[in-house]
């Protein structure tokens, strides 16, 4: 590994950690200047695209997912490792199956899932957004659907 500061290849890894993202956070040292500096090793995975509604596809993109489920449970007791453990969840399912696109719906079903086990209120939020209701009547049948459950 390259030192950041002085570009010397002489470096040594003084601490690893795996991180809730599934990612390794390595702490490194540089025998040349002895500086540290971190880095963070991801596996490389098959690329996951999204196919949307009007056909087009784009890359999957864990941030966008993040956004939305930061949104949907802002004000809500709900911490950022436990969206990082639901995304890393979803990511580990689509790699598991072997796909490389997935449409949205389907995307946005298996979030509602997550979210239907973590927090109702959240849930409705995201459905919300998700499922973008016409009129009063289908947001409603939503939050009888979850008081049945």
């Amino acid at each position: 590994m390259k030192c950041p500061f002085c570009s010397s290849e002489d470096t040594k890894v003084v601490d690893s950690r795996t991180a809730t993202d599934g990612s390794t956070k390595r702490r490194r040292e540089c025998n040349n200047c002895q500086k540290r500096f971190s880095t963070y090793e991801r596996f490389e995975e098959n690329q996951i695209y999204v196919v949307k509604k009007d056909k087009r596809r784009v890359k999957y993109d864990r941030n966008k997912l993040l956004n939305g489920l930061t949104f949907a449970t802002v004000k809500r007791n709900i911490s950022r490792d436990k969206l990082d453990e639901i995304i890393a969840d979803i990511e580990k399912s689509l790699q598991n199956s072997l796909v490389n696109e997935i449409s949205s719906k389907e995307l946005g079903e298996k979030v509602l899932e997550k979210l239907r086990d973590l927090d109702q209120v959240a849930y409705v939020r995201f459905a919300s957004v998700y499922k973008e209701f016409d009129d009063i009547k289908s947001f409603m049948e939503i939050v009888e659907e979850i008081n049945k459950s």
